[in-house]
């Protein structure tokens, strides 16, 4: 019977991967190289969660292993390259939480511009006034600024319709015609930045992406520019956002996503007035979760079984 291990994380359901899979499915520990490589000898899968480094080293040391299935959408802590280069399979789950991530999204777009938590907050504090958050301004007439326009941001275009927004986007891989038909206009990054009164992040984690939200970024904002990253954490330079939350070059921030998870207690945006932090929870439904379970058993699955699975990563994929 073949090994798959798969990390010890809440939003893997082992017990429904053992009910599915005709094989030795245990959980680990795989938060680093060292862990990740002791557990997986042998195994000819891994299911990773997002904090499992599957770099070069560790496939090079894994010679029996035919398929790594993220179960989620993201693959930035895989080496796609590295993978074909041994021989083996990526997987990821891409459309389970679309719409989870894209409500998620319009949430904390609308607790950002309401000052929602804020009031909240003064209230618990024994206050009472609508004039004790930041200033607050009209959504109609807005422009939203979508950065990437895959599926879930083609949701979050769709959620807001009824807002009566101007919505804009930046995607070098999605051509003008197919933006036009969800009536999105086109634009550079640089005309988003300065355009764009919320800036919605949703692009992957990649060379070209990382940090993409630097000082230089911020400062090209409006001043009641309002940030929301559902994406992936390195997207944002953190230090640069905080000093651009305090310093009132943006006015706010709605973050599910940080470059390192869960954060450290010192951590420079979480804290802040003007600034939500959510614990990566985007994704979740149970929907959601059920979801993912029987996409990354299928995935997992049709590899071990010799066939193409479904959500198959090509590693010749421009974006990667």
């Amino acid at each position: 019977m073949e090994r798959v291990v798969a990390s010890d994380d809440p939003m893997i359901d082992v017990d429904r991967l053992r009910a599915d899979l005709d094989a030795d499915v245990v959980a680990a520990e795989t938060g680093d190289e060292d862990s990740l490589r002791d557990a997986a000898a042998g195994a000819a899968a891994l299911v990773v969660d997002v904090n499992t480094p599957v770099t070069a080293a560790v496939l090079d040391a894994l010679d029996e292993l035919q398929v790594v299935a993220r179960a989620g959408v993201g693959i930035d802590n895989i080496d796609v390259s590295a993978a074909a280069d041994n021989g083996v399979t990526v997987t990821n789950v891409p459309e389970y939480c679309t719409d989870e991530v894209a409500t998620h999204t319009v949430t904390l777009l609308l607790d950002c511009v309401r000052t929602l938590t804020a009031y909240d907050r003064d209230v618990r504090d024994g206050g009472w006034g609508w004039e004790r958050t930041r200033p607050v301004h009209r959504v109609r007439g807005q422009t939203l600024g979508l950065v990437s326009f895959g599926p879930i941001a083609r949701r979050v275009r769709d959620q807001l319709r009824g807002f009566d927004l101007d919505v804009v986007a930046y995607d070098p891989y999605v051509d003008a015609e197919e933006m036009a038909e969800a009536d999105v206009e086109k634009v550079t990054l640089e005309t988003l930045y300065d355009r764009a009164d919320y800036v919605s992040l949703h692009a992957p984690l990649t060379d070209e992406t990382e940090a993409m939200i630097d000082a230089d970024a911020l400062a090209a904002m409006r001043d009641q520019a309002i940030l929301v990253n559902t994406g992936r954490g390195g997207l944002v330079d953190e230090a640069a956002l905080r000093t651009a939350l305090e310093d009132g070059e943006i006015a706010a921030a709605g973050l599910d996503v940080l470059a390192e998870e869960p954060p450290a207690a010192d951590h420079p945006l979480v804290g802040l007035d003007n600034c939500i932090v959510t614990p990566h929870a985007a994704w979740y439904s149970e929907e959601a979760r059920d979801d993912l379970n029987d996409a990354v058993a299928a995935n997992v699955g049709a590899a071990l079984a010799g066939e193409t699975p479904p959500d198959r990563i090509d590693p010749e994929t421009d974006w990667l």
